[in-house]
């Protein structure tokens, strides 16, 4: 892929206001149509789910998405269409060798896509719409510090013996405050809380963790728990950057704090179906 299509919005006020914009549904309508148009051209059945960001709640009809996951072309254009408008989740949207799709700014989505392809729209035009072309091939995503180890069977018997203490498991699904779940394990509902777990999702052990509130910890990310710990999933809420002040924390009923830099010790990568691996994020 050598070719790179943005799409933009040709309103300054669509680009200013996004989806609160009048001329918003108009726009949109434009996009889908050359999202569809691209996927179509492009042969891309399926389009691969990947750098996945997810600032807020996913909402029912998304539960299911994480990294990995192969989208529809309608999926596809209605997850683009909500990047563009700031909505979100964000993620990168491939048909690999063939059409990669990507949010922009002010509204934009990036298509990069095959010279082939590129020459068949090459005559698209629309009234909303902006289009420039350019030779740009997608920058891969780095990880710093990438995770080798695999949660296998292994992994879980040495996760299930440390759990006669006290031991948190953090899946990490997604980049952003909403792309994680907490659990406390016990030796008897280990193979459970494993069974849970998404493919390709970064798993981070924590065993006999500090959890005492402390002033020091507000300066850098940390989650915090509702006291007592119950075995199973756990409510948390994230603190990407840490907090001004532990009441700001503490008002709101979460009473232990765990600070993030804590879980690179011991972390895995679940396989995905096919038996591979591709985490969401690095060890730190």
């Amino acid at each position: 892929m050598s070719k790179e299509l943005i799409v933009g919005p040709r309103s300054e006020r669509v680009r200013v206001e996004l989806a609160e914009a009048a001329a918003w549904s108009a726009y949109a309508a434009e996009l889908r149509e050359v999202l569809g148009a691209a996927i179509g051209k492009s042969g891309a059945d399926l389009l691969e789910v990947g750098g996945l960001l997810v600032s807020e709640p996913l909402p029912e009809e998304r539960r299911g998405l994480r990294n990995g996951a192969e989208v529809r072309p309608s999926q596809a254009i209605g997850l683009a269409e909500g990047m563009a408008a700031g909505r979100g989740p964000y993620c990168q949207l491939t048909a690999p060798g063939r059409l990669q799709i990507e949010a922009g700014w002010d509204g934009s989505i990036h298509l990069f896509t095959t010279p082939a392809v590129a020459a068949d729209l090459a005559g698209l035009h629309g009234e909303g719409v902006t289009f420039l072309w350019r030779d740009a091939a997608p920058e891969p995503i780095e990880v710093s510090d990438p995770v080798d180890t695999v949660a296998d069977a292994g992994f879980w018997t040495r996760v299930a013996e440390a759990s006669e203490r006290l031991t948190l498991v953090c899946e990490r699904w997604a980049y952003g405050a909403h792309g994680c779940r907490w659990f406390r394990v016990t030796p008897e509902r280990t193979a459970e809380v494993a069974r849970l777990l998404r493919p390709r999702s970064l798993v981070c052990v924590a065993v006999e963790p500090e959890l005492n509130p402390r002033a020091e910890l507000l300066q850098d990310d940390f989650t915090a728990f509702v006291a007592p710990l119950p075995h199973g999933e756990l409510a948390h809420r994230n603190y990407p950057g840490g907090a001004d002040t532990l009441s700001e924390v503490t008002d709101d009923g979460f009473s232990l704090m765990l600070a993030d830099a804590v879980l690179g010790d011991w972390c895995a990568v679940v396989p995905d179906t096919g038996g591979g691996q591709g985490a969401v994020g690095d060890s730190g």
